[in-house]
């Protein structure tokens, strides 16, 4: 069922659509470009995509479910309602000028799109204007629903999104993310949590009275070494990392107060973190009693594990053979190949698809072979994923071996190649949900698979009742 083709007059219908709006959907990309927000601090690219959405004639609730900076963007009435996701959060210390194949900050430590964010968002709302157009022009039911999901990057927005009720109702959700090489997404992520420990102690002369001192950052070291004896023994697919966010100061001649450390896990399956939590958490305790101060431990985020639905890959795969890949032109595929003298031989070569070698930006679609297999990445998608049937599709909008949160690419994001690539993700998502509209047994097959895959297990949303949305903590 999920390989039903699409009739032409509607891939001419929606295309045509979104190509009419190329010139505004360009513009607002390079906007969002521009504004480079960080998590929960996406102020300004928030109320863009509302202010358009407002324009293209969608109802829109801004700060939806009391996040600042959600937004969701509705078209229709009735089912099915299938929801079509974006984000437009940025990265930290990335800050690069547009279209240079040399490292220039536009601002010395600024931020910048890294993950291609900017292209994220703007290629979903290109899918829902071209859907809401053929809703309203066939005279159609069914509800198309933009989703603006701030703080993709450790922020675990989406999942305060589900844990807020913002996706009940909803059958479906399509989604995509720019990235070197065109291919449906088939491959499931770690779930993750992510938690401070800070560490409260007594300052003191280091040298005249060292014995007054109980410092934190001690603290913070010891939980740093335990941790490091815990990798030896947990399973393979199982990650920590951390981050000093507090060193207590600058003066080695006084025993830091405060220190903070931040840690991220991330685990197969959601079930693990508790267990592998509560490990961290007694090391952290274990460091406090050694040095003799007080920890405090503050969640912060999360997400769970991707959960894959073959039956919307499939029919988004059809879609993709349909409409074909982006075509580049010479002066994009001159800027690829610039790009790609910046990178190591390792980046070429990391996850190259065969055949590939010696171009500068993809041009095929990868063959579709699902396998149940781990990336070792996240996001909180994962949480949606757990909601109902989701896909994920990726359109190369960069050089090929561009590595993901470097400054590569965010020099790529404002390119003519990005524009290119962020309307045909919007063509490739519009169609895939328009298939899910006029072929309703295509979606009654999705959802009876994901009901399938989560029978028997429970979902616990990572983000615990307390945690506010806010920026990481500077």
């Amino acid at each position: 069922m999920g390989t039903i083709e699409i009739r032409s007059e509607a891939i001419e219908h929606i295309s045509g659509t979104i190509e009419h709006k190329r010139e505004l959907l360009a513009s607002i990309n390079d906007r969002i470009w521009e504004f480079a927000e960080t998590r929960y601090e996406e102020a300004r690219s928030a109320e863009l995509f509302a202010q358009i959405l407002e324009q293209e004639g969608f109802e829109v609730e801004r700060a939806a479910g009391g996040i600042p900076t959600a937004v969701i963007g509705s078209f229709g009435t009735g089912s099915p309602v299938i929801g079509i996701l974006g984000e437009y959060d940025a990265l930290f210390g990335l800050s690069q000028e547009k279209g240079l194949s040399s490292k220039q900050p536009v601002v010395e430590g600024g931020n910048g799109h890294g993950c291609g964010h900017n292209l994220l968002g703007s290629g979903a709302l290109a899918a829902v204007i071209g859907v809401r157009q053929y809703l309203l022009d066939q005279g159609l039911s069914g509800t198309v629903r933009f989703y603006g999901c701030p703080a993709e990057e450790g922020g675990g927005g989406k999942g305060l999104m589900v844990k807020r009720g913002l996706f009940e109702g909803v059958d479906a959700a399509i989604t995509w993310h720019p990235g070197p090489a065109n291919y449906i997404n088939s491959a499931t992520l770690l779930a993750t949590r992510q938690v401070y420990f800070q560490f409260k102690g007594r300052s003191a002369h280091a040298a005249a009275a060292p014995h007054l001192g109980r410092s934190a950052l001690d603290g913070v070291e010891l939980t740093n070494m335990g941790v490091n004896y815990l990798r030896e023994h947990m399973e393979s697919d199982c990650r920590i990392h951390y981050a000093i966010t507090n060193t207590g100061g600058i003066s080695p001649n006084v025993v830091q107060a405060e220190a903070e450390v931040l840690y991220k896990l991330r685990v197969p399956r959601s079930e693990q973190l508790a267990d592998l939590y509560e490990r961290i958490v007694r090391i952290a305790e274990g460091a406090a009693l050694m040095t003799g101060t007080e920890l405090v431990i503050r969640p912060d985020s999360g997400a769970s594990e991707l959960i894959m639905n073959r039956t919307l890959e499939r029919a988004a795969y059809a879609v993709f053979q349909e409409i074909g890949v982006p075509d580049f032109d010479a002066a994009e595929l001159e800027f690829a190949s610039r790009i790609r003298t910046t990178l190591t031989e390792q980046d070429k070569l990391d996850g190259l698809p065969s055949g590939l070698e010696g171009k500068a930006l993809s041009d095929r679609l990868e063959p579709y072979s699902p396998q149940d297999h781990l990336v070792m990445g996240s996001s909180d998608l994962g949480d949606v994923s757990w909601q109902m049937p989701m896909v994920q599709c990726y359109v190369a909008s960069m050089a090929l071996g561009t590595p993901l949160h470097t400054w590569q690419v965010v020099s790529q994001g404002a390119s003519s190649s990005a524009h290119k690539a962020l309307l045909h993700a919007g063509k490739l998502m519009g169609l895939t949900a328009l298939k899910l509209f006029l072929h309703p047994e295509v979606l009654e097959q999705a959802k009876a698979e994901h009901r399938h895959k989560v029978t028997g297990r429970s979902y616990l949303c990572p983000i615990a009742d307390d945690v506010v949305p806010g920026p990481v903590k500077r």
